[in-house]
This record gives C-alpha cells, sequence and structure tokens, in this order.
C-alpha cells in the first residue's frame, strides 16, 4: 500500500470538508464581438465562469491566455485578478463598470459589446469564509480549467451548471440559500477531479507528494485536539525538528504553529456557529486545556470574542 498517495487522498479531502459558503453573486452575460472585462482580485471568494455557449479567452498577468469552449469551466479558487475577452488582445474594461451594484446573495444579467459572434457565460463571485481556506488551498493554483469532457465526466456538476446557468431556473421560497448550497455543491464537484489532476503533478502540489509534511498536514486537520508541539509534530513524521519547520514553510507556506491555530480556530468557529455546544466547552474540544488562552487566541485570529462571533453568526443567520 502506497501511504503517501493515502495520505494525498486524505489530504484533499480535509481541503475540501470545511469549505462553505457565506454569500453568491452570480450572473448570465450574453457578449458579442468585440468584448474584453477585466476583473480586480477578489478577497475570501472564488470566481466560476462556465461557457455556456461560444467560446472565449481568459488571462492575467503573467499567465498565458487559454481559450475556452462551449461546456468548459473555469475556477480561480483565491480570486485572483484575470481578464475575459473574445481574444487576448483586447483592450478590457472594468468589470465595476458593468456590475457596479454587486452585492452576494443576488443575481443578475449583463449584455455587452459589438454585433459578431455571441458567447453566453455563467459566472459567480462565490464569497467563503477566509478562516477556513487553509495554507493549501491559499497555495492552489491561480486559475483551474475542467474542458467539457472532464465537466461531462461529473454529470451531478454539469447538470447543477446548467440549471444554475437557466436564464428560467426555479424560484421561490428559499431560493437565496438553495442557489449559495447548489454553487457550494458546484465548486466541490469542481476541486475533486481538478485536485486529483494535480496529484500527479507533483510542480504544482509537492506537499502531497512529501511523505512527511503530507501527514502532519493530516494529522493537523483531523487530530487537532491533541497537544501537539512542533517537537511532538516532527517526531511522529520522522523528522528533525529544524528540518520540519523549515519544509512545512516551504511547502505550506507558514509555520506549522500558525496551521495549527488556524485548524483549531476554524473548528471553533464551526462549533460557535453551527451546534449549541456551551461556550464554556469548546476550548477543549479544540486543544486548549485554558479558557484564557483559548479566549486570547480566539480574538486576535477573529478580531472577536468567542461570544461576539457566535452572537454575530446568529444575527446573520
Amino acid at each position: 500500500m502506497d501511504t503517501t498517495e493515502n495520505d494525498g487522498d486524505d489530504l484533499l479531502s480535509e481541503l475540501l470538508k470545511p469549505l462553505r459558503l457565506t454569500g453568491v453573486f452570480d450572473s448570465r452575460w450574453h457578449v458579442r464581438a468585440p468584448w474584453a472585462i477585466e476583473g480586480d482580485a477578489e478577497r475570501s471568494c472564488a470566481v466560476l465562469h462556465y461557457v455556456v455557449e461560444g467560446d472565449c479567452w481568459i488571462s492575467g498577468t503573467d499567465h498565458p491566455p487559454q481559450r475556452l469552449v462551449t461546456g468548459d469551466l473555469a475556477l480561480f479558487p483565491t480570486g485572483a485578478a484575470h481578464r475575459l475577452s473574445d481574444r487576448p488582445d483586447r483592450q478590457c474594461v472594468p468589470l465595476r463598470t458593468v456590475l457596479p451594484e454587486r452585492q452576494p446573495g443576488t443575481s443578475g444579467a449583463i449584455s455587452f459589446g459589438g454585433e459578431g459572434p455571441e458567447t453566453r457565460l455563467l459566472c459567480a463571485g462565490l464569497h467563503y469564509d477566509s478562516s477556513a481556506a487553509s495554507g493549501l488551498y491559499r497555495a492552489l493554483p491561480w486559475a483551474l480549467v475542467l474542458d467539457t469532457t472532464q465537466v461531462d465526466r461529473e454529470p451531478l456538476l454539469r447538470d447543477t451548471l446548467r440549471l444554475l446557468a437557466s436564464p428560467d431556473r426555479p424560484t421561490g421560497p428559499g431560493d437565496r440559500l438553495i442557489t449559495l448550497r447548489a454553487f457550494e455543491m458546484a465548486l466541490v464537484l469542481a476541486l475533486r477531479p481538478l485536485l486529483r489532476d494535480l496529484t500527479e503533478k507533483p510542480g504544482v502540489l509537492p506537499v502531497l507528494h512529501h511523505p512527511g509534511i503530507s501527514r502532519a498536514m493530516v494529522m493537523i486537520a483531523t487530530r487537532f485536539a491533541e497537544p501537539w508541539t512542533i517537537e511532538s509534530l516532527a517526531r511522529e513524521v520522522g523528522m528533525s525538528r529544524s528540518a520540519f519547520t523549515a519544509a512545512f514553510r516551504e511547502l505550506v507556506g507558514e509555520a506549522p504553529a500558525r496551521h495549527l491555530t488556524g485548524r483549531r480556530m476554524q473548528e471553533a468557529a464551526r462549533l460557535l456557529c453551527e451546534t449549541s455546544l456551551p461556550q464554556s466547552a469548546v476550548p477543549q474540544r479544540v486543544g486548549y486545556q485554558s479558557a484564557v488562552g483559548f479566549h486570547l487566541a480566539f480574538r486576535k485570529w477573529f478580531g472577536k470574542t468567542p461570544g461576539e462571533y457566535r452572537s454575530h453568526a446568529a444575527n446573520v443567520a
């Protein structure tokens, strides 16, 4: 049995598990050549473009243009700035001039461009809780593309995208929540095959191919409540403290102590928002023996006390 491969699979599962959307703005585009639109970087927001009909190009600073055709899906996991156009050399207009009143939870439609061939797109900004974005998630490539063949191999993803792209999609009570969860499902369904492909490319996510660091990340993701120290984590994966710390920082993009804190805070936030567990019981559930230590760490991480965080979540809901 290849334990490295198993750790990689577990790590990808842990990457997908906490992804929860907090809001969605989606729009249906009807654009005719010539056209070109440029979007700024979006904080704590994944961006999705699905080509319903026609074709277009995506491009970005320091990234070569890539053509999309009918049925292709492009995903920008961390909301990197990018351009969409009928040709890569077009002069772009800012997205904010086309959709100036974007708000999460709303839908829109735009018609734009000249009198040439038409392209229809489903575009969405998927706002997520930044505390759930692990170092591994933030290390994903600026853009991930599933071509139409790959999308067709995921029938639930294909059918969900087609329903969301339809101008006649059902509306009614609970529509906002249903749309949010449908896009959340589409995001996870899209990431799953993309991440599976990335495991075969060591240069893209090298952490998946480092047996010690990938094991440590799975341990942090699943056993965060244990009393870990840097020394005990390093010892568990058979590395020296200095080698472990250096490799973890290089491959994950943050120190192991910060990554562990982030995972504990992520779980604490989930317990406060999604359960009725008494606040006093949360620290021990996420690896803190001291309630004061947990309170200070939580406030430093979120800018709110645990009580304020729970109250805010209840008011938003």
